[in-house]
């Protein structure tokens, strides 16, 4: 059986040219780069590299790049080091559709005395910038909200925002991981402070990130050791996996136009295919702007992880959301933000596509689902 797989937005293959660069620096290039000797320097000088790699793709000054351990600490990195620099009353503004790593923090911030305003989205699962202005008030020290969204791909209005959280004085976040190599993202225009990134969905590997803080933006670190990364974040670098970072950052860099066309009419491909042959069916978020790669379609009358199962023995990789939340009972806090009643969001499915998909394995994944979906709504209690 051949094995298709839909599941990008939950991790990528590592591209071939990006393995290449990995290999070659964990063979050749293991000395600490902190260490002075020419083994350390060779070693700096490739983590430099990476650096201006990275910054050259959102538009930053490499100095402004801090590598992380990926996206998840990138965020706590972001919001706890923002509010934390604080003092007084101090109240932050989010989204009810981040991704956990955003919700987590914020859960913390609360334990710590901040007071947290998640803010609803309507239908398409996109935030109107007018809901944070008139969410501001003057204690606020933080906005968090998401680039584009994990489950949904809608792509939030952070130019607007952002000019927005500018007037106001507040420094804004935004967790990238899902549009970095997806869409354009340009730090200086879109106007962020901070910028979460994550490599393992850029074609790179896992553990590794980087968090974008611009010069001047007023944050204090939250971890504490050596002086690594100008005194931003200690710890020993992972020179190999941020070498691979930054070669993905390269490639999308050369490719990402021409990619995310070829990409879009798979996922349009895709969507048609299944609204056309399978009734009882929907994309959720449908009227908002999306990344190109991703689609979340619900099929009325089933179980949304009964569904992955059956494709997965037919050979496709898909989702029912987040995979830092598999296995979780409970509907998507995404899809229920948005409005769905919890029957419809536990029949959903996410089909995120990549790279090396093609047209063959569309049509070939439009079938299977034809099939499992009639197969499943015969057996289904919820049908």
């Amino acid at each position: 059986m051949r094995h298709f797989y839909f599941d990008h937005n939950a991790t990528t293959p590592i591209a071939a040219e990006v393995l290449e660069a990995v290999v070659s620096a964990m063979g050749q290039t293991y000395g600490n780069a902190s260490s002075i000797h020419s083994f350390g320097q060779a070693a700096k000088q490739q983590l430099e590299g990476a650096r201006r790699q990275l910054a050259t793709l959102i538009h930053a000054n490499p100095k402004e790049v801090v590598f992380t351990s990926g996206g998840t600490e990138s965020d706590n990195m972001a919001l706890l080091g923002v509010a934390r620099a604080a003092s007084g009353p101090r109240h932050a503004i989010t989204t009810a559709i981040e991704h956990p790593a955003v919700l987590g923090a914020c859960a913390q911030l609360e334990r710590e005395g901040v007071e947290i305003t998640r803010l609803a989205t309507g239908a398409t699962g996109a935030i109107e910038p007018d809901e944070v202005r008139a969410a501001l008030r003057p204690e606020t020290v933080l906005v968090s909200v998401m680039h584009a969204n994990n489950e949904t791909g809608a792509i939030q209005p952070i130019g607007e925002i952002a000019r927005i959280t500018r007037e106001a004085g507040v420094p804004l976040h935004v967790d990238g991981v899902q549009a970095l190599g997806k869409i354009p993202v340009d730090v200086l225009s879109l106007g962020v402070d901070f910028y979460s990134m994550s490599a393992h969905k850029l074609y790179a590997p896992k553990g590794v990130g980087a968090l974008y803080i611009r010069k001047g933006a007023r944050w204090n670190a939250v971890m504490f050791g050596g002086h690594h990364e100008r005194d931003r974040r200690p710890g020993t670098e992972n020179v190999p996996g941020i070498v691979g970072f930054g070669a993905a950052a390269a490639m999308a860099g050369r490719n990402s136009g021409s990619d995310a066309d070829r990409i879009e009419a798979l996922r349009d491909r895709l969507e048609a295919a299944v609204l056309d042959r399978i009734p009882g069916t929907g994309v959720n978020g449908a009227g908002a702007a999306r990344v190109p790669n991703t689609t979340n379609i619900y099929f009325d009358g089933i179980d949304g992880e009964a569904l992955t199962i059956a494709l997965d023995l037919c050979g496709f990789a898909v989702s029912t959301g987040s995979a830092c939340s598999s296995g979780a009972v409970t509907p998507s806090h995404v899809l229920t933000a948005m409005g769905l009643p919890a029957e419809r969001a536990r029949a959903s499915i996410r089909f995120s596509l990549g790279l090396y998909n093609t047209e063959e394995q569309v049509d070939e994944l439009a079938g299977a689902l034809e099939r499992s979906v009639a197969r499943l709504r015969k057996i289904s209690v919820y049908a």
